[in-house]
């Protein structure tokens, strides 16, 4: 691939991605925009690759960005006093809590009644072993759902 054609589909790649909701925009999405944007077919074999590459790096810089972000927060905790380690919509959020001496990583819907924001049953808490396997097997399950994206 030429070196100028490279740094076309970069460009066009990283506004496109810079401009999607990061949440619910896949590789492929990308690609199909970037294919009408640029007249090129980059499903194929010899542009898929490097799109991914591109896309991978973009987002191992926002994470790399929160990461300095969030370091320079304070941390912020709920009415109970559990950790809040992040927010992942308006409703949805991470905490640490301890639940009868264990520690536990609970990903949570919140509702708010009266200016409080209260746990509903649609969640899961993991003790620490539960999270150390599924830390564990994070590679795994973005390989299934990249080949699962793939298919599509």
């Amino acid at each position: 691939m030429e070196p100028s054609l490279k740094i076309k589909i970069e460009q066009t790649v990283r506004e496109i991605l810079q401009e999607s909701d990061m949440d619910s925009t896949t590789e492929y999405q990308i690609r199909k925009i970037a294919s009408k944007k640029l007249g090129l077919d980059l499903n194929e074999s010899k542009y898929k690759a490097f799109v991914r590459h591109v896309v991978n790096n973009f987002l191992e810089e926002q994470r790399l960005k929160e990461e300095q972000g969030d370091q320079s927060k304070e941390p912020e905790y709920d009415d109970d006093g559990d950790l809040i380690v992040c927010r992942l919509s308006d409703k949805r959020k991470v905490t640490i809590q301890n639940f009868r001496g264990t520690t536990l990583v609970s990903i949570r819907e919140f509702y708010k009644r009266d200016g409080k924001e209260l746990p509903t049953s649609k969640g899961i808490s993991l003790k620490e072993e539960q999270w150390s396997a599924l830390k564990k097997n994070i590679p795994a399950i973005e390989r299934a759902i990249r080949e699962m994206e793939d298919r599509v």
